[in-house]
């Protein structure tokens, strides 16, 4: 049976359609914005360089860098994603991703420095309307609001036109691949009777039981980046 469920995307990719991929991963983002097209710009690029037609059976591989918009573009272009076991995160806070088949042969794009600094003279007006209403949390009206979706959604496809050069350093690398995602059985928590992943089970007091019940340290990713928990 044919794989159907991203031939509108690897049909994009094929013809270099850089708005409708930016398009589709606007559906994901819930907006548009710079950093959601600078994903789309190095998941399209890395795909047209180590091979697309990715069905999300870790036949791609993904390394992110980073959690803000740029990682949602990354994740809608190449299929890769946590719950298809093929992302992979790394904390380095960096505007950077690594793709590759599983031979290993892969391309890491990260976001210039110059270049993203170049971006507040390029477009002042959605830089100073960001910085008021997102970075310093000022009250805005409706219509400012309105004003920023506008200007940011006009520079997201207005980014697309930039050579993949002049955004990003590129290299083609040899990576380690992990093996193919395990499948781990349940285990019922003996406490607030959960099923859970049999890896997170925590034995104590002659109780199988889950990290809540058992008061202990997790990992969280959120806005700040990935948190230990106690």
């Amino acid at each position: 049976m044919k794989h159907e469920v991203r031939q509108d995307i690897d049909r994009m990719i094929k013809t270099d359609d850089l708005e409708g991929l930016l398009k589709k991963s606007g559906e994901l983002h819930g907006h548009y914005c710079s950093h959601l097209a600078y994903g789309v710009k190095a998941g399209h690029y890395a795909l047209k360089n180590v091979g697309y037609g990715n069905i999300g059976m870790e036949e791609v591989i993904t390394i992110i860098e980073t959690n803000n918009c740029f990682a949602d573009g990354i994740q809608k272009i190449t299929g890769c994603t946590f719950g298809n076991n093929a992302l992979i995160y790394r904390d380095y806070g960096k505007t950077a991703a690594t793709v590759s088949k599983r031979d290993g042969k892969a391309i890491r794009l990260v976001l210039k420095p110059s270049f993203q600094e170049s971006r507040g003279e390029a477009y002042p007006e959605a830089m100073e309307i960001f910085d008021r209403l997102v970075v310093q949390r000022q009250e805005g009206s409706p219509e400012d609001y309105e004003k920023m979706n506008r200007l940011w959604s006009e520079m997201a496809f207005k980014e697309l036109t930039v050579p993949i050069e002049e955004m990003f350093k590129i290299e083609n690398l040899n990576i380690d691949i992990p093996e193919f995602a395990p499948m781990f059985d349940s285990v019922t928590c003996d406490s607030c009777g959960e099923n859970v992943m049999q890896t997170r089970i925590i034995e104590k007091a002659g109780q199988s039981l889950c990290i809540p019940c058992a008061n202990g340290g997790y990992l969280e990713l959120n806005g700040s980046g990935m948190l230990s928990k106690e």
